[in-house]
């Protein structure tokens, strides 16, 4: 299969008919062709005027440096997460690579983890949570740093909003936002409250993405980190010169250690089974019979 990689979510927009493009460097091959299982229906839509639709903006400076800024939770602190598709391949991990987007310590960035499986795939939420955005305008809410109506004004400008990814971002409700992109249809709205393993979309390749995949990052609104953006993008672009860093998603979905070295989302969950299943140790009895102890 051919390997299906992310392609930059602002680098979509670029061109208004962009060539096919080739995978980044560091890509595996590996998507599969078998659906996985059904996920479970939506829990019902927030009311707009509920608070958890509205949290800071990642945007803005205030809710990261202002008197009511609060500190980003710890990566270690975050529970909950399931993977959003139960089978495929990573087939770019978070890591520096030629081409990349984004500046990461000086060196060029892929800021999230792209896995893919099979075109039209059922995608989930990885978390519980509540949908700040679905489909195409999805900037607000991805941890831009800056003023986004320049970048706008040349997608309004080039007709091209056609040409970014179906993107979903959810509020995780635990100061972290989750980011999936290049869905083929979105199937949430926003102020919508979900579960983890609420259907939210199916994969896809939008954006001019190399394959069907799905890219999920995961960043924190309140994180006082950036990444730079390539200064190219920037100019070309007229998009801010940088974002809120995002955590490499590999350290909270179950097994993630394990998917980065097998690249197999399946081995990943299956490791993570077998390491939070209960040991027991059989111990002998006063007549000789066996006696079982769990832990």
């Amino acid at each position: 299969m051919a390997t299906a990689v992310s392609i930059p979510l602002v680098g979509a927009a670029l061109t208004p008919a962009a060539p096919q493009l080739q995978p980044l460097a560091g890509g595996v091959a590996g998507a599969i062709s078998e659906p996985g299982r059904t996920p479970v229906a939506a829990a019902p839509a927030v009311p707009v005027g509920d608070s958890r639709v509205s949290p800071a903006r990642a945007i803005d400076a205030d809710a990261r440096f202002g008197p009511n800024r609060r500190e980003a939770p710890t990566v270690s602190s975050l529970t909950g997460y399931r993977w959003p598709i139960p089978k495929g391949r990573i087939t770019l991990p978070f890591k520096a690579i030629p081409g990349g987007e984004w500046i990461n310590d000086g060196r060029l960035f892929h800021d999230g983890v792209d896995m893919a499986s099979f075109c039209g795939a059922p995608v989930v939420a990885a978390h519980d949570g509540v949908v700040l955005a679905a489909g195409r305008r999805f900037d607000d809410q991805v941890g831009w740093i800056g003023d986004l109506g320049p970048y706008y004004h040349r997608l309004d400008v080039h007709h091209a909003w056609g040409n970014l990814p179906n993107v979903v971002v959810i509020d995780d409700g635990n100061g972290y936002r989750s980011i999936y992109a290049h869905f083929r249809d979105v199937t949430v709205k926003p102020g919508q409250e979900v579960r983890a393993g609420t259907l939210i979309g199916h994969e896809g390749a939008t954006g001019h993405a190399s394959g069907c995949h799905v890219h999920y990052g995961l960043f924190s609104p309140y994180e006082t980190k950036t990444f730079g953006v390539r200064p190219d993008i920037v100019r070309r672009m007229k998009v801010p010169t940088h974002e809120v860093a995002r955590i490499d998603p590999l350290l909270v979905l179950p097994g993630g250690d394990v998917a980065l070295r097998t690249r197999s989302i399946a081995k990943a969950i299956a490791a993570a089974a077998a390491a939070a299943a209960p040991v027991v140790i059989r111990e002998a009895g006063s007549f000789g019979a066996d006696q079982v102890r769990r832990r």
